[in-house]
């Protein structure tokens, strides 16, 4: 399993984006090797900065920190704000508020590095358009009419073996320390220990499914946690978020078979500390068009089983899922709810095959935008443009990191790349477009995607492929910010041997 990354290691933090503007600032002195035209031997001082920058009062607080920033010897500023991807919605006010920033970093003679290109955390970018999310496929699920409403009826039905916990015995195994309690399963004080029960699952291939399960905790010091595993490989990755303390309460997960038949279900908790646990009511149930992404590179069809295609708008109406993408605002996703129908004429009774793309988040409503379709590079583009009027900065940030749900889509597998070189043409666009916005200006990015070492691999969370050769969309201008600190000294000599800057 890949785990998310640690703070303050991880300086490319998700949630400074989507409303959730992170206070803490992190100082972080940086190497540069060699150093860079112009400057003197010593090493670069870098802050790192997440503000939301239209209140006033973020800004004075910058200029404290930017001072004492300056006074402790940075050189360099990294501005990251997740109204970055928005600029052509912000009023006078913020733009004033970016002029005040630009001139008391001036005055300091720190040098702002402002974060674009979200690829990897991309919510902020999905803002304008939630339906460019990487997503899913699903292949043929069956659909019947009944009464004008095209419902889906698995194929075949899914269920848990006692999921009423009224007898443990029916779950495949368990660790000792899960003990029935008045029809209940419970964890009490696992002190370190793992505490899981385990099922085998049979399922169809590129289906989507829903898990739920009950939750009750008292003072419990872990974290609860639903793993689905096909092989090595985890085909969820969505935080439960199960407090120290609370009444039964239900909880979702939603996965994608994707090509596998089989598949272990663990529910417990792994190393967890002292407390009380208590699970009840697992079901599991097939489920359709949740979270439906509807664009041209994430097709709709319906066919019936006979093989003809129907129209939408003239065979049934047009399918939308509203609640996707817009849980709190435009770019956030949830896990589930009540997804759309198809409402439609057909003779009741009649089966349907229907296939679609659904989004899908990582973690704590990470989502990763498509990197295929035309209107993300035109939001890249856009943002570019919109950022250098504003800073006029002499470098900028890209912001690909930790890439978890990559090359699914049919705009993306229409292309014939594999993970690692689709990566690679994105991030040479990116290069591109910021050389034309701001020729000559210096380009900075995060190691971990372009690095062998690190994330550039097979079997990436929910990559499709291999994510090995993303490198090969990096030129030797390209400074990279390393955090490969597990493996330093190997991941700094390969960008060395490239010919890379490093910070």
């Amino acid at each position: 399993m890949n785990a998310p990354s640690k703070q303050p290691r991880h300086w490319s933090d998700p949630w400074f984006g989507n409303g959730r503007f992170k206070l803490n600032l992190v100082l972080l002195a940086l190497s540069v090797l060699p150093a860079q035209p112009g400057r003197g031997a010593g090493p670069d001082c870098w802050l790192y900065c997440s503000r939301n920058l239209w209140v006033d009062k973020n800004i004075d607080d910058m200029e404290a920190l930017f001072r004492r920033a300056a006074n402790a010897g940075c050189t360099h500023a990294l501005l990251a704000d997740s109204k970055f991807a928005k600029l052509g919605d912000m009023d006078a006010h913020y733009f004033r508020n970016v002029e005040r920033v630009k001139q008391f970093a001036a005055e300091l003679h720190l040098e702002i590095v402002p974060a674009l290109f979200p690829i990897g955390y991309s919510n902020d970018l999905l803002w304008h358009d939630p339906n460019l999310i990487e997503a899913l496929p699903v292949r043929d699920a069956l659909f019947v009419v009944q009464d004008g409403v095209a419902r889906l009826q698995p194929d075949p039905a899914v269920r848990i073996k006692g999921g009423d916990f009224s007898d443990l015995k029916q779950w495949d195994w368990k660790d000792d320390i899960v003990q029935p309690d008045d029809g209940v399963a419970l964890i009490r004080d696992p002190k370190g220990q793992n505490a899981r029960v385990v099922q085998k699952l049979r399922l169809t291939p590129f289906r989507q499914y829903h898990f739920s399960i009950l939750v009750r905790t008292q003072d419990f010091h872990g974290t609860p946690e639903v793993k689905l595993l096909a092989g090595n490989r985890a085909l969820n990755h969505n935080y439960l978020g199960v407090k120290p303390t609370q009444d039964w309460t239900t909880h979702h997960v939603v996965f994608n078979s994707l090509e596998n038949t089989d598949a272990n279900l663990y529910l417990g908790c792994w190393g967890g500390g002292t407390g009380s646990l208590w699970f009840d009511d697992a079901k599991l149930e097939e489920v359709g068009l949740l979270n439906l992404v509807r664009r041209e590179g994430a097709p709709l069809s319906v066919h019936t089983t006979g093989g003809k295609e129907l129209i939408e708008g003239r065979d049934f109406e047009r399918v939308d899922d509203p609640h996707m993408g817009n849980r709190l605002w435009k770019g956030s996703y949830d896990i589930y709810h009540q997804p759309p129908i198809i409402k439609t004429s057909l003779p009741n009774g009649t089966p349907l095959r229907v296939s679609y793309y659904h989004a899908v988040t990582v973690y704590d409503d990470q989502a990763v935008i498509c990197p295929s379709e035309p209107k993300t590079v035109e939001l890249l583009r856009d943002q570019a443009r919109r950022m250098h009027a504003a800073w006029g900065a002499k470098g900028y940030m890209m912001s690909h990191d930790e890439i978890r749900v990559w090359n699914w889509c049919d705009a993306c597998q229409r292309r014939h790349l594999d993970a690692g070189a689709l990566l690679a043409d994105n991030v040479k666009t990116c290069i591109q477009i910021l050389r034309e916005v701001n020729p000559g200006g210096r380009i900075y990015v995060w190691s971990d995607m372009f690095d062998p070492q690190h994330n550039a691999h097979n079997d990436y969370y929910l990559v499709h492929g291999d994510l090995s050769g993303s490198w090969v969309g990096l030129d030797k201008e390209v400074t990279i910010v390393n955090w490969n600190f597990d493996k330093r000294s190997d991941s700094l000599k390969w960008f060395a041997d490239r010919g890379n800057r490093q910070l």
